[in-house]
């Protein structure tokens, strides 16, 4: 917040964001926040740090553990496995067979979650389920998971707060009602009108505007969303907006700790996506030379915490960004 203050940035809200950019008419170094997923730190440590600086921001929401309250899985899930003392766990109580995790290090931490994950997936177990297994795995490793619950650790918000944020303002908008993005268009559909319902019931507002699910889309995605009507949908693609940009396709700065602070302001200014751009013109023609044909690299994602830049040239050549703020910048 405090490089946008010193960069002289105007932050906007997204429907204003978009609609200046759509008419050619933002100011210098606009700025549009967004932040994904609608966890509790955002209520308790981010926004009162907005209201602050008086910045609007957008929350695209996912709303399944919203309405549940219990801690997402796979994100307590692995906060334990890093937090907890415990070295060896009989695997048994978990996946149901022999077997043990090794959590002495990283590499069998992360061996242990993708085990307990893929367990999950093949049970297609629900989030009560799901649940049940966070509570067992906290039990194993010596966590009191009450406390963690209590604590709001890894948990989303709930409806009372995301009313009174949407009432003081920030902008509420979709994403996903379970955060996935099905493959066919009935199941992505009734995906996306169950978190459109859940967040109306919770804001009286009516969202129009989407975010994909950690960033996945494809042709067939931005078509139904185009066919549903939805006004913008926010990417994970690394870039610049301008009055060309497709509004379902539209690209940001996802910020994060890895980020320096002279890269995230170089963002502000501009320079930084003149630096991406020229630096990803050698591996894109060496990819042609060695293959014959042009690729489109992936781009790494977000935290679920994280917020975003979304990035937009302003009437001097400058960025209109919309930045991703996590908790510990």
């Amino acid at each position: 917040m405090e490089a946008l203050k010193r960069g002289g940035c105007t932050v906007l809200s997204l429907e204003e964001g978009l609609g200046l950019t759509a008419e050619g008419r933002l100011p210098d170094r606009a700025v549009v926040l967004s932040f994904d997923d609608g966890t509790y730190d955002f209520y308790k440590t981010v926004w009162p740090i907005l209201r602050e600086f008086g910045y609007p921001a957008t929350l695209y929401l996912t709303t399944y553990y919203a309405e549940l309250q219990y801690p997402v899985p796979r994100e307590i899930w692995s906060y334990m496995l890093w937090r907890t003392n415990v070295s060896t766990v009989n695997a048994r109580e978990i996946l149901g067979k022999d077997g043990v995790f090794n959590l002495k290090d990283n590499s069998g931490r992360e061996d242990a979650f993708r085990q307990i994950v893929s367990f999950a997936d093949s049970e297609n177990m629900d989030g009560h389920r799901r649940n049940a297994v966070s509570a067992k795995l906290a039990q194993l490793l010596g966590i009191n998971f009450d406390s963690l619950c209590r604590r709001r650790i890894c948990q989303l918000l709930n409806a009372d707060e995301v009313h009174a944020l949407a009432h003081s303002g920030v902008s509420v908008q979709m994403h996903m009602h379970h955060h996935t993005s099905p493959a066919t268009r009935r199941a992505f559909i009734d995906n996306l009108q169950t978190n459109r319902t859940l967040i109306k019931k919770m804001t009286g507002i009516e969202p129009h505007h989407f975010c994909y699910p950690s960033g996945y889309y494809n042709r067939e995605s931005v078509s139904w969303l185009r066919e549903y009507g939805i006004e913008s949908a926010t990417t994970c693609d690394l870039g610049l907006c301008s009055p060309m940009t497709d509004p379902l396709l539209v690209p940001r700065l996802i910020d994060s700790s890895y980020i320096s602070d002279a890269g995230f302001e170089s963002w502000l200014v501009g320079i930084g996506a003149l630096i991406s751009h020229i630096g990803a013109l050698v591996p894109r023609a060496t990819t042609a030379n060695r293959s014959g044909q042009f690729r489109r690299e992936d781009r790494g994602l977000h935290k679920m915490h994280d917020g975003h830049h979304h990035l937009v040239p302003g009437t001097s050549g400058r960025a209109l960004s919309h930045p991703p703020i996590p908790p510990n910048r």
